[in-house]
């Protein structure tokens, strides 16, 4: 065999060695690394962590929100911790800056994200686009509890939540419906008869156990593990907001009924002290607000709120309960300077606190401090013309956050057991 021909042989085997190994890595790129990718991604992180399950799912989720202008962002309480961590470093991150997947990488079996409804504007193509990327995707809807006293819009139903699943992850996405508080709200997630309960661990939700109500949050756009997303500009406050979001609705039916047997005073009086009632509610509010005060409707306001939905006309005035351990000592001056002057003062901090605040038109502002006992809850009542002391025991309550007179607010969410404990078992007629 010649010289020749030898180099040329050589050669050609060169070639093919070099296209073989090209081939290699090619396919252990593009085929094994996504195969394998849930199992090589880490917590902590990895290149090869991009090509993992969860960060696949999101990337893919994202590209389908943003293709229909789909304006949704990450509520997710792990990855949003994760974020608040390194917070300076997110904002920080230029797109595709990533070199190793921190957040989206963290194995867990949902990422949650959330939507404002009235920025929806395709809901049904974008679920069938969804669909057609691969999702599987499951739609929970319900009536519109807010239509519940009108006979002829309480059948219409909201869509409430979506989780769709695509390998082995799956996308919670949670929806929020504006309400007239300036607050967002979404509904209880309910499994009915024909959901497959295998679906997902739909147990892990860490939304849609009960109804929830938030801040409207001011959002911003970040990079997080190469990824464009919008989050919560202030994550640590949503996430402080997530553990105390349990909302519960008025009863507008039990309302309505109450309306038809004890007729509705729309006297000019009742309206105007009505208009009166909430605007030094409204004051109230924001002023507890400002101290980082927590409080929520008692008495005879909270009884207004669960029987009628709404102020009692002939009360003159409004009941706030705080806990006695959230009390400061400028609540009195803040008042004050909010032009609310103190009326009267009975007790003291480390006993049967009441203070008594005068708005104006002559409605009064009643707060009603509450101590913890060791198996009950209770507050002091002294009488003011005698000085005469009283206690009044309730059982021991947690706060849930509802809507009233176009605000959000708390009230005991035990409500029939806290009103009783003020007015025993029968208010109907009081």
């Amino acid at each position: 065999m010649s010289r020749i021909n030898k180099n040329v042989i050589l050669a050609l085997l060169t070639l093919t060695s070099s296209a073989f190994l090209l081939f290699q890595l090619y396919y252990y790129k593009h085929y094994l690394s996504a195969k394998n990718g849930a199992g090589l991604s880490k917590s902590k992180g990895s290149r090869i962590g991009f090509d993992g399950t969860q960060w696949r799912t999101v990337k893919k989720f994202i590209m389908l929100t943003s293709s229909q202008n789909v304006p949704v962002f990450l509520i997710d309480p792990l990855i949003l911790e994760l974020i608040n961590k390194n917070f300076e470093q997110v904002k920080n991150a230029s797109h595709g800056s990533a070199s190793e997947c921190k957040y989206f990488c963290v194995p867990r079996d949902f990422t949650a994200f959330a939507l404002q409804y009235h920025l929806w504007k395709n809901e049904e193509s974008w679920f069938r686009i969804a669909e057609n990327m691969g999702f599987q995707c499951l739609k929970f809807e319900s009536k519109d509890p807010r239509l519940d006293g009108i006979d002829s819009l309480s059948g219409t139903e909201i869509p409430l939540h979506y989780i769709c699943t695509l390998a082995s992850h799956a996308v919670h996405l949670v929806v929020f419906h504006e309400r007239s508080g300036n607050y967002l709200w979404h509904g209880h997630l309910r499994l009915k008869g024909h959901i497959d309960r295998k679906f997902v661990p739909f147990r892990k939700l860490q939304f849609g156990r009960y109804p929830g109500a938030f801040d409207r949050p001011e959002l911003q756009q970040v990079t997080i593990d190469g990824l464009e997303v919008l989050i919560p500009k202030d994550p640590m406050h949503f996430l402080e907001e997530i553990p105390h979001s349990r909302f519960i609705e008025c009863r507008y039916k039990e309302a309505r009924a109450f309306f038809q047997q004890y007729l509705d005073d729309n006297t000019v009086e009742a309206m105007a002290f009505r208009k009166s009632a909430k605007e030094l509610m409204q004051l109230a509010a924001k002023t507890l607000k400002k101290l980082g005060v927590r409080f929520w409707l008692s008495s005879g306001t909270c009884l207004g709120w669960y029987r009628q939905c709404g102020i009692i006309p002939y009360s003159k005035d409004v009941d706030l309960g705080i806990f006695i351990q959230d009390y400061k000592s400028d609540i009195i001056s803040a008042f004050q300077d909010a032009g609310l002057p103190l009326k009267h003062k009975f007790g003291k901090v480390e006993d049967s606190l009441e203070l008594s605040f005068q708005g104006k038109d002559d409605v009064k502002l009643d707060i009603f401090f509450f101590y913890e006992e060791t198996d009950y809850m209770w507050n002091g009542g002294t009488q003011a013309k005698t000085g005469k002391k009283f206690k009044y025991l309730f059982p021991k309550f947690t706060l849930c956050w509802t809507e009233f007179v176009d605000m959000k607010v708390r009230v005991p969410c035990e409500t029939i057991e806290y009103i009783e404990a003020n007015y025993g078992k029968n208010q109907q007629g009081m």
